[in-house]
């Protein structure tokens, strides 16, 4: 049978949908890059898919993510880093504003067609790999996270610093720790005026799986119910940055290197889930009259 574009994709038993998450942390640093490298990259993956310019620049966005999911037998923590290229479907285009990067940034995009095609995910939970993989068509393998970032419960800091490390995934249900860093990043955000920006809700391409009629392309909303913060960030700003890319040759490395390369970040974006519930200091208990 004909495979239509308004047919659903199908839901795998093992899932429900929407993933619910119960609690986020959130940082992307946007990049304003060469468009052909990067169309050369999208054209290899997804024909279906075009490229957004802002400007004549090609956006890539990479992005950290700490979230929490409650389930019936418990509770999940979860870290991954998405690196992706801003583009559209083909077939949409003509339906797309015209946008600045900057409108882009601040949600100004009404249609949602402009969205994240994934080229590189990496995480640090087997459930999670397995979801992406099924049910939204990520290019998801395992990595473990050393990261420090703003908390309610350490000094005040505006910092977030990432490094990501190369790990494996035994029988498809432990990740195995390796001790080489693929890649870091830092950014101090702490005089940096941020902007409430309503950016969500967040399309996110993918590919569904090759038995779901040939691997089609899909799309899924990524939905924040509060705003996000967006920092815009100036020439003056470059001391506040860095990306040390480690491993050059493959992987999201050689992305990084072939399509960043040398380009500064034009803004980053974060958003932090608020405390739900606070346990206060102690105090001494009267024991005698």
């Amino acid at each position: 049978m004909t495979a239509h574009w308004n047919h659903l994709p199908p839901v795998h038993t093992d899932f429900r949908l929407p993933f619910q998450i119960g609690a986020l942390h959130h940082i992307g640093l946007d990049f304003l890059v060469d468009p052909d490298p990067v169309r050369r990259r999208l054209e290899s993956e997804n024909s279906d898919l075009d490229v957004t310019l802002f400007d004549s620049k090609a956006c890539i966005s990479m992005n950290y993510q700490l979230y929490f999911a409650q389930f019936a037998g418990g509770g999940s923590l979860t870290q991954e880093i998405e690196l992706n290229i801003i583009a559209h479907p083909k077939a949409s285009s003509t339906f797309l504003p015209d946008l600045c990067y900057r409108q882009f940034a601040e949600g100004q995009d009404q249609t949602k067609l402009n969205g994240c095609w994934r080229i590189q995910v990496v995480c640090d939970s087997p459930l999670a790999i397995k979801a992406g993989k099924e049910l939204f068509g990520e290019p998801k393998r395992p990595a473990w996270f050393e990261t420090v970032m703003p908390s309610p419960n350490a000094a005040p800091s505006g910092t977030w610093r990432v490094t990501c490390k190369r790990a494996g995934l035994e029988n498809g249900q432990k990740i195995v720790p390796s001790d080489k860093t693929m890649f870091s990043f830092e950014i101090d955000l702490t005089e940096v005026t941020p902007m409430p920006v309503s950016m969500a809700p967040i399309t996110m391409y993918g590919r569904s799986p090759s038995n779901d009629n040939g691997g089609r392309t899909i799309a899924a909303p990524f939905n924040v119910c509060q705003p996000y913060l967006l920092y815009p960030l100036a020439p003056e700003d470059e001391d506040r940055y860095q990306v040390s890319v480690i491993e050059h040759e493959s992987g999201i490395g050689a992305d990084l290197g072939s399509l960043v390369g040398d380009a500064k970040p034009v803004s980053a974006w974060a958003y932090q889930s608020p405390p739900v519930a606070s346990q206060h200091r102690p105090y001494y208990a009267r024991t005698t009259e």
